[in-house]
């Protein structure tokens, strides 16, 4: 258990659209912000974003933002008293969270411990079996031979999914359908996963399919206290990565709800859980549902619980790291989800080449607005996506009364979406959302694999009026009228946008595919 202390300025150890994010929360709060930026930073919207700016230098992730004496010697020098990592980064290095105590600051996340306890995937597994949470049958032992793990692997059964010990987003992880492809999938992913990682330690799992990914967002508090706040839905992945997530699932019923948050709640109080974290299922056709991992971190899609919830995420973090009890801030305990949210990763990026990542400048951005929109964005006018980083722009997030109306509010946000300048993927997640497979909420995480057409689109010409809309635009840009932004040439160069011109009340809509 920690002291209560009362912080007073926070350093976000981040970029982007969740740095943005986090200093808005920490101003809400009354506490200031410290933000940290590279050289290919230097004008990118977060650096503005805080109450003090300072600079990491280096252009890459490895010479800036994953440098950690240059982050704890920029909070010792502008006199922070804690540090919120976001997500990504060095948001789940174990090594960090410590540094950061031992430095006498508050770290707003787990204890290095406990990130070292889940975040490898075979100890989270033997945690989660001592605790009584269901696992999917498999192996996560050693083994010194390829006879060894080809026994192993017949027990279980095939299909099976190959999986890294560390890491996550894919890395390190194969399928393998057939017996005679298991050898060749393991070493495949023992390379990978050495690469990635430095450790090349793998798990064997029998393959759940067809699944659901369902995720439950807890917190836990300094005093041994962890509540549930309700789980996401984030079954529409490309690359094992979400693009999607909404809450509630549409696949999950009360009853069931509580089952998970209480399996949840168990595996998070096993390891004395603190602060926000996420544990992951997969939940069968059945209604059977199994752990699959821990995120010792706040999530990408934390805004679709808070809009469900109407409880902001990085408050709660800030008043938990502060020694605050959670009986104390959900007095009457956690609200009943009200309405729906879904959340859209805008992701810099061509759908229609294999998602292959677009990096460039933006030269005009305009993110929709109105009643139940929501846009955590990280990018402007200007702003240089760089190939340093991931690529991901912004993230929208409507919330509606239910799910069909929801669905219909993201449609048409997306649709007012506007980035200009490089390839986006706005156009892709609209099909998606569109889409009846998406609308029965008959959702499975192989969804974009069974349904190709909406990453490549149907290659119908933009209707005249857009580039109608895209000349008019670039006139008047030329004759320095600023308030119409866009060029016929880089609209239609652009992958995903919906050009919006306005000219004295008058205003062209056309979606430029």
């Amino acid at each position: 258990m920690s002291e209560a202390r009362q912080l007073k300025r926070v350093l976000v150890a981040n970029r982007g659209e969740i740095a943005v994010r986090i200093c808005r929360g920490l101003r809400e709060c009354g506490v200031e912000s410290v933000v940290v930026y590279s050289d290919v930073d230097r004008d990118a919207p977060h650096r503005h974003a805080g109450d003090v700016a300072v600079a990491l230098g280096g252009e890459t992730a490895a010479e800036s933002y994953l440098r950690i004496d240059r982050i704890l010697d920029a909070a010792a020098g502008t006199g922070c008293d804690g540090v919120h990592p976001g997500y990504g980064f060095l948001s789940e290095n174990a090594d960090f969270a410590r540094a950061v105590e031992a430095a006498g600051l508050a770290f707003l996340g787990p204890r290095g411990d406990t990130m070292e306890q889940l975040g490898g995937k075979r100890m989270a597994r033997r945690i989660a079996v001592e605790a009584g949470v269901p696992v999917v049958p498999g192996f996560d032992g050693d083994l010194d031979s390829d006879d060894d793990w080809l026994a192993k692997a017949r027990e279980i059964g095939f299909p099976m999914m190959v999986k890294a010990s560390a890491g996550g987003g894919g890395k390190g992880m194969r399928l393998v359908e057939r017996e005679a492809d298991f050898l060749d999938g393991l070493h495949a992913g023992k390379r990978e996963a050495k690469a990635a990682f430095g450790d090349d330690r793998m798990l064997l799992e029998r393959r759940v399919f067809p699944a659901r990914h369902i995720e439950v967002q807890i917190l836990g508090d300094h005093h041994g206290d962890v509540v549930a706040l309700h789980e996401r839905e984030c079954s529409v992945q490309r690359r094992h990565q979400k693009v999607l997530e909404e809450s509630p699932s549409p696949a999950v019923d009360p009853a069931l709800r509580a089952r998970m948050c209480e399996s949840a709640v168990k595996l998070a109080k096993a390891v004395g859980y603190r602060n926000a974290g996420t544990v992951e299922f997969l939940l069968d056709p059945e209604g059977n549902y199994y752990f699959l991992e821990v995120n010792t971190r706040l999530q990408v899609e934390h805004p679709v619980t808070e809009e469900v919830t109407g409880l902001d995420l990085v408050h709660l973090q800030l008043r938990i790291a502060e020694g605050a009890r959670l009986t104390e801030l959900l007095p009457d305990g956690v609200p009943p989800p009200r309405g729906h949210a879904i959340e859209a990763r805008i992701y810099a990026e061509v759908p229609e080449k294999g998602y292959l990542p677009a990096a460039g400048r933006l030269s005009r951005v305009i993110e929709p607005e109105g009643p139940g929109i929501r846009v955590d964005s990280g990018v402007c006018d200007g702003a240089l996506v760089s190939v340093h980083y991931d690529p991901m722009l912004a993230k929208l997030i409507v919330h509606a009364p239910d799910r069909a109306s929801a669905c219909r509010r993201m449609a048409q946000a997306l649709r007012d979406s506007v980035y200009l300048g490089i390839p986006t993927n706005v156009d892709f997640l609209r099909r998606v959302v569109e889409d009846e497979r998406f609308l029965s909420g008959e959702l499975r995480t192989d969804m974009l694999d069974l349904a190709p057409e909406l990453a490549t689109g149907d290659g119908a010409e933009p209707p005249s009026e857009a580039y109608v809309a895209a000349v008019l635009a670039s006139m008047f840009e030329a004759e320095g009228v600023a308030s119409v932004g866009g060029a016929a040439a880089g609209a239609a160069a652009t992958g995903s946008v919906a050009l919006w011109t306005r000219l004295g009340g008058f205003r062209l809509v056309g979606g430029v595919s």
